[in-house]
């Protein structure tokens, strides 16, 4: 007789709940802490208080709304991208020379813009879009697409 293979079956996620997790929004505890982060990396360039962790954040803010806005969602985001990127751009070159992060006043307002946009964006679309986005953004930095800047 032939030995036969008893296959286990691991309900590791409830199907129905994850669908449902997936088409709704964004959960609010979940985005009140990524604005948290976001917006006290702005407070910490208004300060003078910044660090890598700051820059950090405010680049991936960046990289995901400019991966969004030339996906199609929101693309009036992109001249604060660009604006955004140049003053992030400038804070790096500055934190080389002096060990200092900081920016100026219009780089600030270029921040501040593009958190709102990004802000709309995100509340735009569903949580596994909004994953998906994040992949994506992901994958455009690994494969170093001819727009992204690296530094």
């Amino acid at each position: 007789m032939r030995k036969r293979t008893r296959r286990k079956h691991w309900n590791l996620i409830d199907p129905i709940r994850h669908a449902i997790e997936g088409a709704s929004l964004m959960p609010q505890e979940l985005l009140s802490s990524i604005r948290l982060r976001e917006l006290g990396a702005i407070e910490a360039f208004r300060t003078g208080q910044a660090g890598l962790q700051e820059w950090t954040d405010i680049n991936a803010l960046l990289t995901i709304a400019e991966t969004m806005a030339r996906g199609g969602i929101g693309p009036e985001a992109l001249p604060a991208c660009a604006s955004a990127q140049a003053a992030l751009m400038d804070a790096a070159k500055r934190f080389e020379a002096t060990r200092k992060m900081g920016t100026t006043g219009p780089g600030l307002a270029a921040m501040r813009e593009l958190y709102e946009y990004h802000d709309l964006q995100r509340a735009s679309v569903c949580r596994s879009d909004y994953e998906a986005w994040l992949q994506r953004a992901m994958h455009r930095i690994s494969s170093q697409a001819p727009e992204v800047t690296a530094l």
